[in-house]
């Protein structure tokens, strides 16, 4: 039987895995770490954040960064972020023929505003109105938007990340209706507890 060889995570991904550990959150998020994918690439980690104020949840998003030490074609580097964000928003802006362009641009934008490298980016915008009827009439009218995206980051340190990582919660918190932070205020907050596995 041929002997198989695991491949060894490069020291920069065990970087950006500290990085994402110890990252500072806006204190709007709340953010833990998920089961990341297995078969996509050789390393990969995820969280998944919830923003609430006043104990009101107004939307959700998930992160996975892919890593493949050896490069993807198709990433055109050696590192991929995947995203999705998605929260209830008013029914006239879910039927408004521009916000799927304003919801890209919500990612665009936060990735130049927090100064993060990056190429190849891709994904969709959906917005979704539902009305119910019957027995569940009351529920009304209810309308979603749902970003789905991934990006290539520039990463050559662990801070190189974290401008992703912020660029990341400003999309997510923006999808949900709250603005993003001011240029150079950083958040106050740690990350709030949840289930870090390392």
């Amino acid at each position: 039987m041929a002997a198989r060889f695991e491949p060894t995570p490069s020291p920069l991904f065990q970087e950006v895995v500290n990085a994402i550990v110890g990252m500072s959150w806006r204190p709007e998020l709340s953010v833990e770490e998920i089961p990341a994918p297995a078969k996509i690439a050789p390393f990969s980690v995820a969280i998944s954040a919830e923003v609430e104020v006043a104990e009101e949840e107004l939307g959700s998003g998930r992160l996975v960064l892919l890593h493949d030490p050896a490069g993807s074609a198709a990433w055109e580097g050696e590192f991929r972020c995947v995203t999705y964000a998605r929260a209830e928003v008013d029914a006239e802006m879910a039927i408004d023929p521009l916000i799927t362009e304003v919801g890209w641009s919500w990612l665009l934008d936060a990735l130049e505003r927090n100064h993060a490298a990056f190429i190849a980016p891709s994904g969709t915008v959906t917005t979704v109105a539902s009305r119910s009827f019957g027995g569940i009439a009351t529920d009304g009218l209810r309308a979603e938007i749902e970003l789905r995206a991934s990006w290539t980051p520039l990463i050559e340190c662990a801070d190189d990340l974290v401008r992703h990582l912020e660029s990341w919660a400003d999309l997510v918190c923006q999808t949900a209706g709250l603005p993003p932070l001011p240029e150079g205020v950083v958040p106050i907050a740690s990350r709030r507890a949840g289930s870090w596995l390392r």
